[in-house]
């Protein structure tokens, strides 16, 4: 089993059998917390968990089953299995597995910036932390997740290795064209946005999340983007001129007309699955940077409904978990 952290050999590209683009709408299903300051074992809440209701309401409506990727707050609020039990059950939504390490037992490790990302944690400690949230995630939501995102996208050396020893199908921490080594994480920048096959047996499927560079200088971004990571406003002025943007397919901090430029040049690159997310956190005002207020929120749904009819109008299907294993040849 290969680690997450390497670059995918050539040859272990994922292939659909029916050609059909399509992507996937991930949660990362997880307590709140200020993002401004340091993390902590106990300074959260889980009050954004009624809006759970509305957003599966919403996906339902658009017929999109999202895949909520729950950390350990989540997974023992009785509120949340109540909500997203009956959707689970019949396939209207799916689970997957997030690991906060700094709230999820057990708490051996000092609370650092380090740590929170969990590949860095010792084998056995990140281990048995991913064991205990999955046994609690199939314990209260009664489904076996098949789905694994670290949190900080903090895959690790074992982190492969982990998952397949649990019986988990997919794996979706990557996240392409970006950079935490600063920050004591993974440096994703190399990494493809198709979907490979972490092993040569084709038990873990990568589904990294889609990112791509947009603009006249697009084709050079890879070289470009990571050496301007001390002068933000020149990035800035660059997307400002057309030149060079990342766009990551995410509603937050990203408008409608930017996603759609994403997923065109994904398209045109013949990526066969785009995989969308954004944090539970924001869809209760207040608890994340891009929702402030009820008109952000509304902002929110409106930058999923346009998204959703543009992707209908290119010909990009709704996927899930189910899906994907079904279609992916093996």
């Amino acid at each position: 089993m290969r680690s997450l952290l390497d670059l995918p050999p050539v040859g272990s590209e994922a292939r659909f059998r029916d050609r059909i683009p399509r992507f996937l709408l991930t949660v990362d299903t997880e307590e709140e917390f200020d993002w401004d300051k340091p993390l902590t074992r106990d300074t959260h809440g889980t009050d954004h968990v009624g809006r759970l209701a509305k957003f599966q309401e919403f996906c339902e409506r658009q017929k999109v089953v999202p895949v909520y990727l729950v950390d350990w707050p989540i997974a023992n609020a009785r509120l949340a299995a109540e909500i997203l039990g009956e959707p689970l059950a019949n396939g209207r939504a799916e689970i997957g597995v997030q690991l906060h390490p700094w709230v999820n037992p057990p708490f051996d490790e000092e609370v650092t910036q380090e740590n929170s990302f969990a590949g860095n944690l010792p084998r056995e400690l990140e281990a048995t932390k991913f064991g205990k949230l999955r046994e609690t995630i199939e314990k209260n939501f009664g489904v076996a997740p098949l789905i694994y995102r670290a949190g900080r996208y903090g895959a690790g050396p074992y982190t492969a290795e982990i998952l397949a020893e649990h019986g988990l199908a997919m794996d979706s921490s990557v996240r392409p064209k970006f950079d935490y080594s600063a920050a004591g994480g993974p440096d994703y920048r190399e990494h493809p946005i198709r979907p490979y096959w972490v092993d040569d047996e084709h038990t873990l499927l990568e589904l990294p999340l889609t990112t791509t560079f947009w603009g006249m200088l697009r084709k050079q971004g890879a070289y470009i983007y990571p050496r301007l990571w001390r002068t933000p406003a020149v990035r800035g002025v660059l997307a400002r001129l057309g030149l060079l943007e990342r766009v990551p397919l995410t509603p937050e901090g990203v408008s409608v007309d930017e996603a759609i430029r994403g997923i065109d040049i994904a398209l045109d690159e013949g990526v066969p699955l785009l995989n969308f997310s954004f944090h539970s956190p924001s869809l209760r005002p207040g608890n994340t940077p891009y929702v402030r207020n009820e008109q952000d929120l509304d902002d929110l749904y409106d930058w999923w409904r346009r998204i959703f009819a543009y992707l209908e109008q290119r010909g990009v299907k709704p996927s899930s978990v189910r899906d994907v294993m079904h279609s992916v040849e093996r």
